[in-house]
């Protein structure tokens, strides 16, 4: 039985770096270009012989061309060539054509020899998707399109927590923050606004980044986009367009085309809460397909990652905590793959954290010398109360009144000594409309319906 040539052609350099300049610029971002051979691919043919032969073997049968629009890389030069290996090996055979009589068009199947040959790339992987890129590619893509290069002012930190209610000096503190790319700790009571301003700083953090489907180091695959914490980015751009242009059936390859291996997104943000578990910021591998997904971490570079809810997690704080020391230190992550092997991965992460418990109890002062800022969120003042229940007034089209809010805080708060939220406006305006909307009646700041929706709302003590 014919094995599959070992050698890999990683050591090859046919990438182009991203564009160096200010990351908030969308146009800066560009993905490498189309490779023009296996070499150019960064990937070995015996990698792209077995991944195309797992195509092959789920679809049944399948043409030339989708298999190059399956697998992210060009039909001529690379997926043709890998074809015609493995043809020549009686892996696979040729049963006909769709639509014409060219080499894209030609219907592939596995043969009985390549059959067996398919189970045993299975039995060392079942990934079957888009063909990645190595390791070191993702890694010099990291690098070029860094958090830390963007600038933040005063004028876009207000414009992004434009209609919420953020006194100057809160947003004095996060602008800062947001800039030094590093590190944030966002403490105080609860239902203050410490997720809104982690979120406002989301929407601050312009531009785009390349993201790969998934990475290839060794021989294994890690699985890097995700749908759910990756937003694609709409082609605003010459380049964007091309890198979503599919090749025509007829003629050459067009000419600028870009490595379809890369996604265009937004940075990403992504979320975390009281679910996330010590085992999902390492490598997670399945030992039935035999994949690695990357960790929350790795996803977020480029971008914001929250760990809301802090201290409230399925571990303890300390272990979390302990697990991010040496990439705040360092930014630099280190993972593990199932053989032992250590990896290197850039830490480009502005990482939130958000408490509303006492900080003095979760961390230590080794802990908080290594987050860059520290933030209170405190409770709002009667002003600010009073703005915030305005906006969200009319937001919910009930009809807003001082009257109305004066009994409210006379009777519902200073009477049993309960602190002024920022989220009670909105709470409380909800129970007022299915109140209202329970007794037939239009919602309004009246004593009766206020009554009842704090007896609804609050517990009491």
């Amino acid at each position: 039985m014919t094995n599959f040539p070992l050698r890999d052609f990683a050591t090859a350099s046919p990438y182009n770096k991203v564009a160096a300049g200010n990351p908030s610029e969308a146009a800066t971002i560009s993905a490498p270009p189309e490779p023009t051979s296996i070499e150019a691919t960064g990937l070995g043919i015996g990698f792209l012989s077995e991944l195309v032969l797992k195509h092959i073997y789920f679809a049944g049968m399948v043409t030339g061309q989708h298999l190059a629009d399956n697998l992210k890389l060009p039909f001529l030069n690379v997926i043709d060539k890998v074809l015609t290996f493995l043809k020549e090996e009686e892996y696979v055979d040729i049963i006909g054509s769709e639509g014409g009589f060219y080499e894209r068009s030609f219907q592939y199947v596995i043969t009985p020899k390549g059959r067996i040959k398919a189970h045993e790339a299975i039995d060392r992987s079942q990934y079957a998707g888009a063909a990645p890129v190595p390791l070191d590619a993702y890694l010099d893509a990291v690098k070029q399109q860094t958090l830390g290069e963007m600038v933040i002012d005063q004028a876009a930190i207000r414009h992004a927590f434009v209609g919420l209610v953020v006194n100057d000096q809160l947003l004095d503190q996060v602008g800062p923050a947001a800039n030094s790319a590093r590190s944030l700790f966002l403490y105080g009571p609860p239902g203050n606004g410490k997720t809104t301003i982690a979120e406002g700083i989301a929407r601050i953090l312009k531009g785009h980044v390349l993201v790969p489907y998934a990475i290839e180091i060794d021989g294994q695959v890690i699985k890097m986009f995700d749908p759910l914490n990756h937003t694609v980015a709409e082609a605003d751009s010459a380049d964007d367009a091309a890198l979503f242009t599919p090749v025509s059936l007829l003629g050459q390859r067009e000419p600028e085309r870009k490595d379809g291996r890369w996604i265009v997104c937004k940075r990403p943000v992504v979320v975390v809460g009281g679910e996330l578990i010590l085992a999902q910021l390492e490598l997670i591998f399945d030992p039935i397909a035999k994949i690695y997904e990357a960790p929350y971490q790795m996803k977020a570079n480029g971008g914001l990652f929250l760990i809301d809810d802090f201290g409230r997690q399925q571990c303890r704080p300390q272990d979390l905590l302990n697990r991010w020391i040496v990439p705040l230190e360092k930014k630099v992550d280190y993972l593990a793959l199932q053989t032992g092997k250590k990896l290197a991965i850039p830490f480009d992460v502005l990482i939130v954290f958000s408490t509303n418990l006492d900080p003095k109890q979760l961390v230590d002062d080794a802990f908080l010398r290594r987050i860059r800022h520290k933030i209170e969120v405190p409770n709002p003042s009667a002003n600010e109360y009073r703005d915030i229940f305005r906006l969200v007034c009319k937001g919910k089209n009930i009809p807003y009144s001082d009257d109305g809010l004066r009994y409210l805080i006379q009777e519902h708060y200073l009477k049993v000594s309960r602190e002024l939220r920022c989220c009670h406006p909105r709470d409380l305006c909800d129970q007022i409309l299915d109140e209202a909307k329970y007794r037939g009646i239009g919602p309004q700041m009246s004593k009766e319906l206020l009554d009842r929706a704090c007896d609804a709302y609050f517990v009491k003590l």
